[in-house]
């Protein structure tokens, strides 16, 4: 018997980014169902962002995410610095070596304790990011005497499911196919609950909610959510199955 047989969990990543998670969840006996809370949508093409971008050789150290991988293909000797894994892999399979990424946590206060990141004065830093982003990296390697160029390249947007959708997803919450709702996101949070029926709203409230650390839980319980929350290490695919492991462990007494 595989450590997830029986649970049906909701994986509400973007398209493009839910296959490995599903097939991690799969692999450990869960039954995966995809239904993305948002689309990834570029914001501008290649031409755009190497014009805000401006001369790549004044630049020290990039912060690069999946739509920026193209502006780095001329400065194959920049330092890169990449938050979490999932983007460090992508950049790797681009033909980019990360140089600097968190000892421990996924996010941007973990990034900036990086001591590379310490001494920034008259430092370049291109920051290569999505639209309404957090903006902590930015102001912290500003305050310490970075000159950051940011180059949006990314927007976030609401997926609009059609109503069938929405009786499919409430029918299979019925009939018991799903136990966990995946969350690796606050966007992805505001977005689910945002289109959530009131029956679907109760269904979500009697799931547990998968989330990649604190930030994301309270985010959460602010939306409104009054249910389970799991909370995994980070947002890596690997980090979401073992949370969900232990927490079936647990609930199994094994």
């Amino acid at each position: 018997m595989l450590p997830l047989d029986g649970i049906g969990v909701l994986v509400t990543r973007p398209q493009h980014q839910a296959t490995p998670l599903c097939r991690l969840l799969q692999a450990q006996g869960a039954v995966a169902h995809p239904f993305a809370a948002i689309n990834i949508l570029p914001v501008g093409d290649r031409a755009s962002w190497a014009a805000r971008a401006g001369r790549l050789e004044e630049f020290q150290l990039a912060n690069a995410v999946r739509f920026g991988a193209a502006l780095l293909d001329q400065r194959r000797d920049l330092a890169i610095a990449a938050i979490g894994p999932a983007t460090a892999r992508a950049l790797t399979l681009s033909g980019h070596r990360v140089s600097v990424q968190p000892a421990e946590g996924f996010d941007s206060e973990s990034l900036l304790r990086h001591p590379r990141l310490n001494a920034m004065a008259g430092g370049h830093v291109l920051l290569i990011t999505g639209a309404g982003g957090r903006d902590l990296l930015r102001q912290e390697l500003v305050r310490r005497g970075a000159q950051v160029t940011v180059v949006e390249v990314y927007r976030r947007e609401r997926r609009l499911p059609r109503a069938s959708e929405l009786a499919a997803l409430e029918a299979q919450f019925s009939a018991g196919a799903i136990q966990v709702v995946t969350s690796t996101s606050a966007e992805i949070a505001a977005s689910l609950l945002a289109l959530a029926t009131p029956a679907l709203r109760r269904c979500f409230n009697d799931a547990e909610w998968l989330v990649p650390g604190s930030r994301v839980a309270r985010s959460l319980r602010e939306l409104g959510h009054t249910g389970g929350i799991l909370e995994a290490d980070s947002a890596d695919d690997q980090d979401l199955v073992s949370a969900l492991v232990r927490w079936r462990a647990g609930e199994s007494g094994a």
